[in-house]
């Protein structure tokens, strides 16, 4: 009897070990891309204090910052001028040369790198895409340019030139944000001229493009953030695919032009870019976080970085109480 208790304990002996030593790895998280907003770079300070808290998060996750330039002042000037459809081009190959991105990977994009990502998955999609996290983005473009820092001459000589001339060849072929200018006082000229955003943004009826809207629908989930005190955007609500209503020149008001819902727009309700097959597959979250334009506090980006980011699949267990919900 005693002989039989002690094989027994060495059985089991044997089991804990064999079952601690050849237990399955922890699996290694989903790759990230991120892609900064203009007067920032890629490999910018701020850029990596992000990502250092992103693998704090997600110990092991391969973070690729977007680049245009690998010179950091050449890098932030890229954000201000340059076609945006070279620059699309350029990051599609920069990603598929990078190895660990082959088999796909999630996506944050900050400010105007929220637009041109999600131009990415329209247009290539190649490693694919499967979350994307936008903050404070312009994926309805912007009525007003932004407005510049005191201390950023770069920004506010740009601007002091292309305010006027926006729709302008130069300009649209060489301004960043002109190119996502969408002026709903002027909207015929703005489909004519505008050399990007009618064309992604699939408004241009005779040149829709149903590949768009394909790559588009198979997001896993597309996450739309937008800041409550955002004066930068204009509108803020762009961030969540809603913009001023269109009108003509004659019918300027003093007062603000009423806002049309994402769900209001033609863009949706013919579903131009797959955004409402997305939405109806409930993977549309839209959500606003307290403080002006990118001031992302950890409140606001880390349950959506341990939700959506990584390859987490049970989003019931990391809740978003911390954000502002829009339904």
């Amino acid at each position: 009897m005693h002989f039989q208790l002690l094989h027994l304990l060495s059985i089991l002996g044997t089991l804990y070990y064999t079952s601690n030593v050849y237990a399955a790895p922890k699996p290694t998280p989903r790759p990230l891309v991120i892609w900064h907003g203009m007067g920032d770079s890629a490999h910018s300070e701020g850029m990596l204090e992000f990502i250092d808290m992103i693998k704090e998060v997600h110990p092991g996750i391969f973070v690729h910052s977007v680049y245009i330039s690998e010179k950091e002042d050449d890098d932030r000037k890229a954000g201000f001028f340059g076609k945006v459809e070279d620059q699309l081009e350029l990051v599609y190959e920069q990603l598929n040369a990078v190895e660990e991105l082959e088999s796909g990977f999630d996506a944050i994009g900050f400010s105007q790198g929220g637009q041109f990502l999600r131009a990415y998955v329209q247009l290539y999609n190649s490693p694919p895409m499967h979350n994307l996290i936008t903050f404070g983005s312009q994926h309805m473009g912007v009525s007003e340019l932004p407005n510049c820092k005191p201390y950023d001459v770069l920004c506010r000589l740009m601007f002091a030139y292309g305010k006027g001339r926006v729709y302008t060849n130069w300009v649209q072929a060489n301004v960043v944000p002109a190119q996502y200018f969408r002026d709903t006082t002027r909207y015929a000229t703005y489909l004519q001229r505008n050399h990007w955003l009618p064309t992604i943004n699939n408004e241009i009826a005779s040149s829709r493009n149903e590949t768009y809207a394909k790559n588009f629908a198979t997001l896993d989930n597309l996450v739309l953030v937008v800041f409550s005190n955002d004066t930068t955007v204009t509108p803020k609500e762009s961030g969540w695919f809603e913009s001023y209503e269109i009108t003509s020149d004659v019918d300027i008001r003093s007062e603000p032009l009423p806002l049309v819902l994402m769900r209001d727009q033609p863009l949706y309700k013919e579903d131009w870019i797959g955004l409402r097959t997305l939405d109806e597959r409930g993977a549309v979250v839209r959500l606003a976080c307290n403080g002006p334009h990118m001031h992302i506090s950890t409140e606001c980006w880390r349950p959506l970085v341990l939700q959506y980011i990584g390859g987490v699949h049970d989003p019931a267990a990391r809740p978003l109480s911390p954000l502002i919900i829009h339904a």
